[in-house]
């Protein structure tokens, strides 16, 4: 009865995964290319800004200013997951309004056993009702931002991230599903993973330390071990504090972007920005200026 139907929901569901990551990535790769054309005329616009500022009679106290030193400070990385620490702070705050409770359970929360499965799959990973849970998670993503972003660039960088929630998600159900072990998960662990892993494996000489503890220090690959050996026990010993398998999935994920991964998805992305360029560029000279081009 219940349980095939809930199967029936996950197997249908198997797809979801492959073409959000899918959308993601063409997304990503828009972007980058759109970033490109206009990195030029930006450059231009920053430097008659600069100029037209020097003009302008200095206040004191401006926290116009004081907010644009600030964010002139940040790397690309924080720049980039600024964003998502908004929206994450966003939704936090929605979990504290009561009229909105049935709204979040039901799309900010992951489970097999809802009726709403795709969209949480998302949605989820952006979702704490814990303000610890969401500060423990916002600070390892700053902390690995600056690294993540310049080893992936910020549009390639959001597709990974993107897709992991949607990923870990996606892992955990199967989990819950296999396990028989039904209940909402929500928080950005998952993804968070990802960008662990994936640092971690390119760089795995690179030295960590726990923030409370400073003077103990690590090497990153073996600070994945150490989080991948203690997410298999959670999973097999069914420890519920953490949702194990979506912490599994997003480091799999994560390991196998960085040796796999971007060299199957990312470096092939060529032939669809080709596709996007031509789309744009179609309204000029017609079909036939098509054709001259390609030859």
């Amino acid at each position: 009865g219940e349980g095939s139907l809930g199967i029936s929901r996950g197997h249908r569901q198997v797809l979801t995964p492959c073409q959000f990551t899918g959308c993601s990535f063409g997304s990503a790769a828009i972007w980058q290319y759109e970033s490109l054309k206009s990195r030029v005329q930006s450059y231009l616009n920053d430097m008659r800004a600069d100029w037209l500022e020097k003009l302008r009679p200095q206040k004191r106290g401006d926290v116009r200013k004081e907010i644009n030193q600030w964010w002139n400070r940040l790397s690309e990385g924080q720049k980039t997951v600024t964003g998502i620490i908004a929206a994450n702070a966003i939704v936090f705050c929605c979990w504290r309004v009561p009229s909105l409770q049935r709204s979040m359970i039901k799309y900010f929360t992951a489970n097999p056993a809802s009726k709403t499965l795709c969209s949480p799959m998302l949605l989820s990973t952006f979702s704490h009702f814990s303000f610890f849970h969401m500060a423990a998670n916002m600070y390892v993503l700053w902390s690995f931002s600056t690294s993540a972003v310049s080893m992936l660039g910020r549009e390639q960088f959001m597709a990974v991230y993107l897709s992991a929630g949607v990923i870990s998600t996606f892992v955990s159900y199967v989990s819950k599903m296999a396990t028989g072990r039904f209940g909402p998960s929500l928080g950005a662990s998952g993804a968070i993973m990802t960008v662990l892993a994936a640092v971690c494996t390119k760089m795995p000489e690179a030295k960590l330390a726990i923030i409370f503890l400073p003077m103990f220090t690590f090497t990153a690959a073996n600070a994945l071990k150490a989080i991948v050996a203690m997410d298999t026990a959670g999973l097999v010993l069914g420890w519920k504090f953490f949702d194990h398998a979506a912490h599994l999935g997003g480091a799999m994920f994560g390991i196998w972007y960085v040796l796999f991964g971007h060299e199957l998805i990312w470096k092939n992305r060529e032939p669809f920005v080709k596709l996007w360029h031509n789309l744009r560029s179609r309204g000029g000279p017609g079909r036939g200026g098509d054709q001259g081009g390609s030859a």
